[in-house]
């Protein structure tokens, strides 16, 4: 399954999305991404099972708890909980999906294929959200000088 360049700028011209997978830890990938995308002017709706706020942000158990006018959802989740969160999320009516590369299963993909949403998978938010700086920089230019940047 190979993304394009239009879905992931689809996905990202929605400025509001939930995060399934906001970690508590100010360390782990899934806190710094929900950091990121705040800083760069995205209001953000935390998912995570285990906490009420992060950051003073109120933080929902599951996507179904969502807000109906939440339409975008960024999946950091372990890949053991990725399909499921996919079947909520369509199940709330939510069609703009961005998985994460490394959260995804060749279950949760087969699950979503053919479904009439708009998917990112297998590409990392942090290369496509601008300014995009450090390693993430770095990484997306050297897909950019090898071909395997998304068209």
């Amino acid at each position: 399954m190979k993304t394009s360049r239009k879905a992931i700028e689809n996905f990202l011209s929605s400025k509001k999305l939930a995060i399934a997978g906001v970690s508590r830890d100010p360390k782990k990938f899934g806190h710094t991404i929900y950091s990121d995308l705040k800083k760069k002017g995205f209001e953000v709706y935390p998912v995570n099972p285990f906490a009420t706020e992060i950051d003073g942000i109120k933080c929902y158990h599951s996507v179904v708890e969502l807000p109906s006018d939440v339409s975008s959802l960024l999946v950091l989740t372990p890949k053991k909980n990725t399909l499921e969160i996919l079947k909520d999320a369509l199940a709330k009516g939510i069609e703009n999906i961005w998985i994460q590369q490394m959260s995804d299963t060749p279950e949760a993909l087969a699950f979503v294929r053919d479904k009439k949403i708009n998917l990112v998978a297998r590409e990392c938010i942090h290369m496509w959200t601008e300014p995009v700086s450090g390693v993430h920089k770095f990484h997306k230019t050297i897909k950019k000088i090898f071909g395997a940047l998304p068209k």
